[in-house]
């Protein structure tokens, strides 16, 4: 026993070095686009899953790891890790499974299940993390490669003749040893860049090398009679240790003294072993589970063959695993395990099989590791997520090679290998294949979640709650190996991942993250119940009506605004009658519409409709906008005036352009550009198509139906930047004027429509944006006189109720109201009646009846109320909130309603006239 037959190197056996099951699935990333053309799937479960799953799983960790394990945990804690590890990858198996056969993969294997699943941003940065852990598996297995033959065939560097053997020829060092791994590595090079299919070939032949590797071992448990074994020179602590350990053959006392756990310190890195410590050791040699699942392409019957050959594999390694270690703890006494970890090659009948199932499983997962990372490379190029970064990647030979990605990885790797020693990165490696597994999960877990109902895999043995465990198993492990790789490999995730969402393009994918919210989204608003409003939840959910968007970009973002996270839908009525159109108009509208969202930055729905009036479509849009708890309460409509609409679209993007073009721009999350395809706007030589009994009439109807509403008038005025983007000191105005100023004999400011203006005041101003600007209220009294003293109590009591913070400001109106006073001559009395008794009844059909007070307000009267309050607008407020009267009961009258809130609101800037019938404050909690 004086010449010990030479394995791998010791550290190895310690390491959290990724299995190279881990790494050689990535090798397999093989697809029918990747293959020849000619060729075709024509793998059965064995060749195609099994076997290719079983060499990735049998490797040096089968070797190496067994004497560890067993002679640190002892058998009956090294069954129970085996079992709680193969508990946790089985569950990733399921899912696995689950995914593969629901429809064909490609190039990508791994990379491309998350990324069809759960999007291009987090399956790009799980893939490219991926690529990483292969090309520094790669690296590592070639320069433990290198570390066995230089302790075979190398020359010691403090050696002397007598302990020096005559195969030991190979110079040492740092240089040589990279030498060595440089002509390795490149031999792999040259299988991959000839074809993938030369390494499918060999597959087959390492796999009856390692089988038979497997064979020597067990046979030798019953054939090799008790011996004793020296133990290598890296074991012996000090001059007095034992240097020999016995191998006993199966006996029962051997069985006995090794059924329980003996932590001591690991001769390989000098520190003291635990459960957990040991577990993730083991947790290496248990993976490598994805093999088959990525030879889908391959494969004649992907549904068939994928869910059996994996499980298969993954029983047989359990069995295998568990028998091994049951033969070694009843054969090996404790100091043996412990201290000599290539005790395999110590007690075989041929002492060297050992040594070449090593090389080869070695050799095997550096060429698997090497043609991994050059798949998933060219899956990431092909996909574009990184611009034009990784285009040259994309480039493949006539067979389908993608050789830029093969010699691209094959640079990288060998940059790694000046690293010389790997142990420092072995760690994050195998977390990132756990973070890949989990990843795996996740996808599985959503598309559960989601409900598709495309998403109906054939394997249909896995749950939600499989998932989970998967998923919870995986980031166990991750922590378990090393807190500190597990937190820097998620946080190098999350910056990969906010990468490809600046940089990568939109995707046609499907987004799981769509299909999740739509899910979480229905399910609320089904408990969204109407019923149980109540008055102090209220919040602003509006329908802006737009005719042309390009006359009303600055009215679009400031009710924006005004909205307090409440729905916000701009609505758009197309005239036209179904019927005498082939198809839709609006269908090819919306992505015009969904872009200027985009472009504007407001949170705002889309809601477009096809009707023979604007009156018609501006009712169906308020009966069906909204679902369940979400509908609008509030309509807002542009003012009805002569002036020449602005085109604003161009004006904002292209200042030198004139309106009448259709705009492309760049959309806000990528480098494509979106068109915004709208009409021009009216000239001021063309008519408008409303009329003004049509506008009032819209206007009516919505105060039928419920709904509060305003109107915008002067927003072309409005600039959001100069207003809220400069400020210094003292923030905007914003001035509310309470009373009904076409009705100035009502009585009181504190009714539902003045408190709706208030409270819109108060929205506005409790938005982040207008968090500094400054509310002015002012209350119109007469000289001498004031309000009276209750109902003035009456306001301030409720301005302090209502936590609003206002300056009020008193204004004195007895020249203006003089005005309207001689007008009504000597029916006041009588008007007066009548207005109060038609504000308190209903008629039979409980419809609301309003007092007719157009036909007594003057010009005069109206133009000196503008003029009021054209003067107490110094400084100059950002915006303006008037009371809008309802619209006149007969119908006669409504050019002369619309005629009065035209003097009213004339000149005064950017307004809103604002009739509000819904109680929306409240003192109480």
């Amino acid at each position: 026993m004086e010449e010990r037959t030479p394995l791998l190197h010791y550290r190895l056996a310690t390491s959290f070095a990724p299995n190279p099951g881990d790494v050689s699935e990535g090798a397999r990333l093989l697809s029918a686009k990747d293959a020849p053309r000619s060729a075709s799937p024509k793998l059965g479960v064995m060749f195609g899953v099994v076997i290719p799953t079983l060499l990735s799983m049998f490797s040096v960790v089968l070797f190496l790891r067994i004497g560890f394990v067993v002679g640190q945990a002892g058998l009956y804690q090294s069954i129970t890790m085996f079992v709680v590890a193969y508990f946790i990858i089985t569950m990733t198996v399921l899912s696995i499974c689950a995914i593969s056969t629901n429809g064909a993969l490609e190039a990508g294997g791994a990379y491309y299940m998350i990324s069809r699943a759960l999007g291009p941003e987090f399956g790009g940065s799980i893939g490219i993390m991926f690529f990483l852990a292969n090309v520094c598996g790669c690296a590592l297995y070639v320069l433990g490669l290198v570390e066995a033959i230089m302790f075979t065939f190398g020359v010691p560097e403090e050696s002397t003749a007598a302990f020096t053997g005559f195969h030991q020829m190979l110079p040492s060092g740092y240089w040589w040893c990279l030498l060595y791994g440089t002509i390795l590595l490149f031999l792999c090079f040259v299988v991959c860049l000839v074809g993938a299919h030369i390494y499918a070939k060999a597959t087959f032949i390492i796999f009856i090398i390692v089988l038979t590797v497997l064979a020597s071992v067990f046979t030798s448990f019953f054939i090799m009679g008790p011996t004793v074994v020296i133990l290598p020179e890296a074991s012996l602590s000090n001059s007095t240790s034992r240097r020999t350990a016995n191998y006993t053959g199966l006996w029962l006392s051997t069985l006995k003294g090794n059924l329980f756990s003996n932590y001591t310190v690991d001769y390989t890195t000098g520190g003291v072993m635990n459960f957990a410590r040991v577990f993730a050791v083991l947790f290496n040699g248990c993976t490598g589970i994805m093999a088959g699942s990525n030879m889908s392409g391959d494969l004649k019957n992907p549904s068939y063959s994928i869910p059996r050959g994996t499980l298969a594999a993954v029983l047989t390694t359990f069995i295998v695993y568990n028998l091994l270690s049951l033969l070694a703890a009843g054969s090996c006494d404790r100091c043996l395990l412990q201290r000599d970890y290539s005790f395999l090659g110590d007690i075989n009948v041929w002492p060297p099989m050992v040594t070449v199932g090593i090389y080869s499983s070695t050799m095997s997962a550096a060429m698997s590791n090497l043609i991994g990372a050059s798949r998933i490379l060219y899956a990431l190029a092909k996909d574009n997520l990184l611009g034009g970064v990784l285009a040259p990647a994309r480039r493949t030979s006539r067979s389908g090679n993608p050789w830029v990605s093969v010699l691209v990885s094959w640079l990288l790797v060998q940059v790694v290998l000046f690293a010389g020693k790997l142990n420092t990165i072995a760690g994050i490696v195998t977390i990132f294949f756990l973070l890949v597994y989990a990843a795996v999960n996740l996808a599985c877990l959503a598309l559960e979640w989601a409900s598709a109902p495309n998403f109906r895999p054939s394997f249909r043995c896995f749950t939600w709650h499989t998932c989970t465990l998967g998923i919870f198993g995986c980031l166990v492990m991750m922590f378990l190996i090393s807190s500190i790789h597990a937190f820097a490999s998620i946080a190098f995730m999350l910056l990969l991942w906010m990468l490809i969402h600046y940089l990568g393009p939109i995707s046609n994918w499907g987004y799981i993250s769509q299909a999740l919210i739509f899910h979480q989204v229905r399910k609320y608003l089904l408990l969204l119940d109407v019923r149980k409003d109540h008055v102090k939840f209220w919040r602003p959910q509006v329908v802006l009506m737009v005719a042309n968007p390009r006359s009303c970009m600055s009215l679009m973002t400031f009710i924006n605004d005004l909205k307090k996270s409440g729905l916000y839908v701009l609505g758009h009525v197309k005239l036209g009658l179904l019927d005498s159109l082939p198809t839709d108009p609006l269908q090819s509208c919306y992505d015009s519409w969904l872009s200027l969202v985009d472009h504007l930055k407001i949170k705002a729905f889309v809601n477009l409709t096809l009707a023979d009036s604007v009156r018609h479509g501006v009712q169906n849009l308020l009966f069906i906008s909204g679902f369940g708890g979400m509908r609008p309460n509030t309509l807002v409509l542009g003012f009805y005036d002569d002036c020449t609409p602005e085109d604003g679209l161009n004006s904002q993007l292209f200042p030198s352009l004139s309106f009448g073009s259709d705009v492309v721009c760049p959309t806000a999350d990528s480098g494509q550009q979106s068109s915004f395809f709208f009409p021009s706007v009216r000239r001021s030589e063309e008519s408008k198509y409303l009329q003004e009994e049509e506008y009032v009439s819209i206007i009516a109807d919505a105060v039928k139906m419920g709904k509060n509403v305003a109107l915008a008038r002067y927003f072309n005025q409005f600039s959001r930047e100069d207003v809220l983007g400069h400020q210094i000191s003292a923030g905007p105005f914003v001035d509310v004027w309470p009373l009904n100023l076409l009705h100035p004999d009502s009585h009181g400011y504190v009714n539902i429509c003045s408190l709706f203006l208030l409270q819109l005041a108060c929205v506005l101003h409790e938005t982040r944006a207008w968090n500094q600007a400054r509310l002015r209220l002012f209350l119109c009294v007469e000289a001498g006189c004031t309000l009276p003293e209750d109902e003035e109590m009456k306001l301030r009591k409720m301005l302090k109720e209502l936590r609003i913070s206002a300056q009020v400001q008193t204004v004195v109106w007895d020249q203006v109201v003089a005005m309207h006073w001689q007008r009504k001559g000597g029916r006041e009395e009588e008007d007066f009646l009548q207005n109060e008794r038609s504000r308190q009844g209903e008629d039979q059909d409980g419809t609301q009846m309003f007092p007719n007070n157009t036909s007594h307000l003057t010009d005069e009267y109206i133009c000196a109320v503008n003029n009021l309050i054209c003067r107490h607008g110094s400084p100059k407020p950002a915006v303006r909130f008037l009371y809008l009267p309802h619209p006149p009961a007969d119908t006669r009258y409504y050019h002369v309603y619309l005629h009065q809130v035209d003097l009213l609101s004339r000149d005064l800037g950017p307004t809103l006239l604002i009739h509000g019938i819904t109680p929306v404050v409240t003192t109480d909690f």
